[in-house]
């Protein structure tokens, strides 16, 4: 697989840093998920399957567990002794902590100059914000994105995706990728400030067009992506189900309201998203709502055209087409995982459907860069390992 010989250090908790971990076991990488006496949190967090979370099993498997109190001096030793041979660290600690505990960029490095040492936080290193905490929903809203969703009532409502989390994991892998590449020329790795936020504000460039050119806020009910556009809009159906119509080229448009015996207002369409498209819009609020949804499938079926029904997840899960992508894996044991999204003609990944248990790989780890029987049991009864 791609990233066979890789070996990875994971510090991270939660969601950004495991799961980007969790995709580089996924194509070969042994990666080693350190920690605390206290385990990864996501073992508790949400719905169990055969024992153990879901969240934790689709973010851990194909990893070992080894438990360091990285409180004791015994156990940081152990830390940089794995560190001394790795190729990646990943900390998602609070900016000058992973310093303060002697494991930080510059220590690691100073020993292992190979490695990439990444560091993944809410708001980087750097900064006014770099010391406050947050997790996904803090940031979304720090960064405006919670303001682009609305609710019926008008007011802010909380996004249905962990945006920020994912957009930092992405991020993170993305460069951890092009520092081992670049690696490969210079023989030296490099260190990674991986800001949550930047990786979201990142992904606005279509919502912030208008703040950057007019300086101007956003009217989330005439922007273009935001409903502005009748073309890019939710629709109610009689049943009370909803339609996705996303996509407002003009060729869509036009076999659309052909469609729909409503050649008339093409022209609507090519104006730019706002109060000048309002008359398309409330055609097909009344033209969809008319009909149940069902109706609406069978009948857009044949029609060049972006749409979708709006489903729940439970549908969303039980999709064909994600079933046949692997993207929605059950297990004869029981166990569900989410899939592999990274396709590779040649040498895929594999999914092992076996997340570790805590501390389950403490001793096996730690004795492959040298320590002895005597000396894991001494780290034991410490308390440096569990």
């Amino acid at each position: 697989m791609k990233l066979e010989g890789i070996k990875v250090l994971d510090l991270s908790m939660f969601l950004p840093g495991p799961h980007l971990t969790m995709m580089m076991a996924d194509h070969g990488a042994q990666v080693i998920r350190i920690e605390p006496p206290g385990g990864e949190p996501t073992r508790a967090l949400g719905a169990s399957q055969n024992g153990m979370t879901v969240w934790f099993r689709n973010t851990h498997r194909n990893k070992q567990s080894v438990v360091l109190d990285l409180k004791k001096p015994a156990a940081v030793q152990a830390f940089m002794r794995l560190a001394a041979d790795a190729d990646v660290v990943v900390e998602s600690f609070r900016p000058g902590a992973a310093d303060r505990m002697g494991i930080g960029a510059a220590t690691v490095r100073a020993v292992n100059p190979r490695v990439v040492y990444c560091s993944i936080s809410a708001f980087g290193q750097t900064g006014p914000l770099a010391t406050r905490v947050a997790h996904d929903l803090s940031i979304e809203a720090e960064s405006g994105v919670v303001s682009l969703t609305r609710g019926s009532d008008g007011q802010p409502a909380i996004p249905g995706l962990p945006a920020a989390d994912m957009a930092g994991s992405l991020m993170a892998l993305s460069g951890i990728l092009m520092a081992l590449l670049r690696r490969e020329k210079t023989g030296v790795g490099d260190s990674l400030d991986i800001s949550m936020q930047d990786g979201l504000v990142s992904w606005m460039v279509n919502n912030v067009s208008p703040v950057l050119a007019h300086a101007r806020e956003l009217d989330t009910t005439t922007e273009r992506s935001l409903g502005g556009a009748a073309f890019y809009n939710l629709y109610r159906c009689a049943d009370g189900r909803t339609l996705s119509l996303g996509g407002s080229e003009i060729k869509f448009v036009e076999n659309l309201l052909t469609a729909l015996d409503r050649p008339d207002l093409i022209t609507l369409c090519r104006l730019p998203p706002g109060r000048g498209q309002d008359p398309v819009r409330d055609f097909l609020t009344k033209t969809f709502v008319s009909r149940p949804l069902a109706h609406w499938q069978e009948f857009l079926a044949d029609i060049d055209l972006c749409w979708a029904p709006v489903k729940s997840v439970v549908e969303a899960m039980q999709s064909e087409h994600l079933a046949a992508r692997g993207m929605k894996i059950d297990f004869p044991d029981g166990q569900t995982h989410l899939g592999i999204p990274i396709k590779f003609a040649d040498e895929p990944g594999a999914i092992r459907p076996v997340a570790p248990k805590l501390g389950e790989h403490s001793r096996s780890a730690l004795a492959a860069v040298g320590y002895s029987a005597v000396e894991l049991d001494q780290l034991e009864r410490e308390g440096a390992i569990l």
